[in-house]
């Protein structure tokens, strides 16, 4: 990626026109609330610094469309109609092979709520399930999956929202209880919301289990979500028979 990628948000000069540039660490500060990040000097940076700058400048670069040569004095290219969708998916496959590259754990997230955030590398598996949960979730439960995925995913997650992340899966699988009833049957149901009521993870009563291995809370979750995608599959498949039967003609 060439410097004109960060043109529409850092300017560009040009020989006729005034010094007018934005303040680049004034810029960034307002973004990370961090003071004197520009010019650049990974040497003083800890790790949060880091990560956040990578989170910044994901927002931050856009690809031009356009460009015209300037030649009074030598003057250059300059740049216009900036998109930074583009930009940002090219920015975040070099960045996530950088990052692999040095053995982290992280990736920017390419969607959902913490889109260019990021987040907890996993496999395949629960990659692709989080990408069919966000996707093919109805709309009146898309913004809580979507939630529920940023807390729990995020490089600073705590223990916390990683609990009301659990919870916020629980919560759309209770209001589709009926529907899981009807194709597990009752009481086997009950089964499934056992461990969210027997662990202290959303009643968190003196009564619960809460001496666990926090990748007992990994398991959990993951369980939740790819329950989550079985009753959108269910819900899924009753729609089409409903259209059906609303459709046929009354004799």
């Amino acid at each position: 990626m060439g410097n004109d990628y960060l043109v529409e948000q850092f300017g560009e000069e040009c020989v006729d026109g005034p010094d007018d540039l934005p303040e680049a660490s004034a810029l960034i500060e307002r973004r990370l609330g961090i003071p004197d990040l520009w010019p650049l000097t990974p040497t003083t940076w800890d790790e949060d610094t880091f990560y956040g700058l990578i989170e910044v400048f994901h927002d931050l670069v856009s690809r031009p469309r356009l460009r015209s040569f300037h030649s009074c004095g030598g003057c250059g290219w300059h740049h216009s109609e900036f998109h930074n969708g583009p930009a940002r998916i090219l920015y975040r496959a070099k960045i996530n092979e950088l990052l692999r590259k040095a053995g982290i754990e992280y990736e920017l997230a390419a969607e959902g709520e913490d889109l260019g955030r990021l987040v907890a590398v996993t496999d395949d598996a629960r990659r692709q399930l989080v990408h069919r949960v966000l996707n093919d979730s109805p709309p009146a439960v898309t913004d809580r999956v979507r939630h529920a995925v940023a807390l729990f995913r995020a490089r600073d997650a705590s223990l916390e929202s990683k609990r009301s992340a659990i919870v916020a899966a629980v919560g759309i699988l209770e209001e589709r209880r009926a529907l899981i009833r009807e194709d597990l049957g009752k009481p086997d149901d009950g089964a499934l919301f056992e461990i969210a009521n027997r662990f202290d993870l959303r009643h968190r009563r003196a009564d619960q289990l809460a001496n666990y291995n926090d990748a007992f809370l990994d398991w959990v979750f993951w369980w939740y979500l790819a329950t989550v995608e079985l009753t959108n599959k269910l819900i899924e498949a009753a729609e089409p028979a409903k259209a059906g039967t609303a459709s046929e003609p009354p004799f």
